[in-house]
């Protein structure tokens, strides 16, 4: 039996088992090393492990019955702020308190994972809770009280392009659709904004968009904005003429609308946010797939002007991935190795400084990340928010959790955190995906 029909076959055993309603499906080799090694500064790094068929662990994402919620860290409590939303993605709290949630998704992405392959992904992706349709949308909720629960919901903006970051600069409400960047006029308080957007920028998008959210935070004074762009591959298999501009973040100027390439080689980056201290811009990044359970570690990094972070042609500096063709030996001689390694496959997506906090004192100072969780590792990683301490501006111990609970006792996904932040009360606003939820955790008194 050839290779390709052993492949076929297995691919088609998949399918079989998600229309029979299987909860879980598992194939390929556990990881070799503890998930532990795959954090902080000096990650472990396994030897590749490529197979024809990479490791596949999906588990159905079922939300959430009456009354269950994830569990908090000692000293801390859940409670649903909002529940009943339609794939709530990333999260921004106004000046005023107001929180905006984008509920969204990919769109039409025609192009993107072809083959008998893609097409059993895009299977396991619905079977995951990640293939609904997009809403299109920024609702407004507004918790007046302080009780962690909203009392006002409304659609802020509706209309949209698969929207995910946002950014307010003065009067100005930015917006970061999968293909460009818009803005509208906005006044403090304003529940629902009616008036036609404005672009300011195009992103790349296209009808591959593999990495379809692109997300931004503004500089201290609004003048630019910074624009996270996912790569188009997972490793350049679709060649790097699809990857123009992507794998990068951008610096977008707010009144001329022009932009540069900040830095590169970043395969996903999608969580930014601003280091307090240092007041370096930090990102969380996805990092490839298909290397074995044990690589390659996510991460957290500083972001410096001009640098290239390796992909495709390596990772964590020097370390080539030999699936590349043609190699470039010259970018990988200045690839600079990442920060903070947050574990092989956890897919980190929410990044927010803990300044202006209220939870407990251990959590005073650093970030606090959103893992989405892993389909390409056994066991699973991720699926639960941590936090990374920092001392003078940099990761300085090991990761705490703060929620878990996410995966029920069958192994079943009751929920996936993504965006994360800190609302005007102190407490830590958590979207949830799978659950349509988006959670409240607070210091107990």
């Amino acid at each position: 039996m050839s290779k390709k029909t052993i492949a076929f076959s297995v691919l088609a055993g998949f399918v079989i088992l998600s229309a029979l309603g299987v909860s879980y499906i598992v194939y390929g080799g556990a990881a070799r090393l503890p998930l532990s090694s795959g954090f902080g500064p000096n990650p472990e790094l396994a030897t590749p492990d490529q197979s024809l068929i990479p490791v596949v662990d999906v588990r159905s994402g079922i939300g959430w019955a009456a009354g269950e919620k994830p569990v908090a860290a000692e000293g801390m409590a859940v409670v649903a702020f909002a529940q009943g939303l339609d794939h709530p993605r990333w999260l921004y709290v106004l000046p005023n308190g107001d929180v905006l949630v984008a509920e969204s998704n990919g769109p039409p992405q025609p192009e993107d994972a072809k083959g008998i392959k893609g097409w059993v992904f895009k299977q396991l992706q619905a079977k995951a809770g990640a293939a609904v349709p997009s809403a299109n949308r920024i609702t407004l909720l507004r918790d007046a009280d302080g009780d962690g629960i909203a009392e006002m919901r409304t659609v802020f903006i509706a209309g949209l392009n698969s929207p995910f970051g946002m950014a307010l600069v003065g009067d100005v409400f930015y917006v970061a659709n999968t293909d460009a960047i818009v803005r509208f006029p906005y006044t403090e308080g304003q529940t629902e904004i009616t008036a036609a957007p404005t672009k300011v920028i195009d992103l790349p998008a296209g009808p591959i968009n593999h990495h379809w959210t692109k997300n931004l935070v503004a500089n201290a004074d609004g003048s630019k904005l910074y624009v996270s762009i996912g790569s188009n591959s997972n490793v350049a298999e679709n060649g790097m003429a699809q990857e123009e501009g992507r794998a990068a973040i951008w610096e977008v100027d707010t009144q001329t609308g022009s932009h540069r390439i900040f830095a590169s080689g970043l395969r996903n980056p999608v969580g930014m946010a601003w280091e307090p201290e240092s007041s370096a811009l930090w990102t969380s990044v996805n990092e490839r797939d298909e290397l074995g359970s044990d690589l390659v570690p996510d991460y957290m990094t500083s972001v410096r002007d001009g640098a290239f972070y390796g992909w495709p042609y390596s990772y964590y500096g020097n370390h080539v991935d030999a699936r590349v063709t043609p190699q470039n030996p010259e970018l990988v001689a200045r690839a600079i190795a990442p920060d903070y390694a947050l574990g092989a496959h956890t897919a980190s997506l929410g990044l927010a400084s803990s300044l202006g906090n209220s939870l407990p004192v251990r959590f005073e100072n650093g970030m606090f990340v959103g893992q989405h969780g892993s389909w390409n590792r056994k066991p699973l990683s991720g699926y639960k928010v941590i936090f990374v301490p920092f001392t003078a501006g940099v990761p300085s111990g090991e990761p705490l959790d703060v929620l878990t609970g996410f995966i029920n006792q069958d192994g079943n996904v009751m929920g996936r955190p993504v965006g994360v932040t800190i609302n005007k009360h102190g407490a830590l606003l958590v979207a949830d995906d799978v659950g349509n939820i988006i959670w409240c955790v607070m210091a107990t008194k």
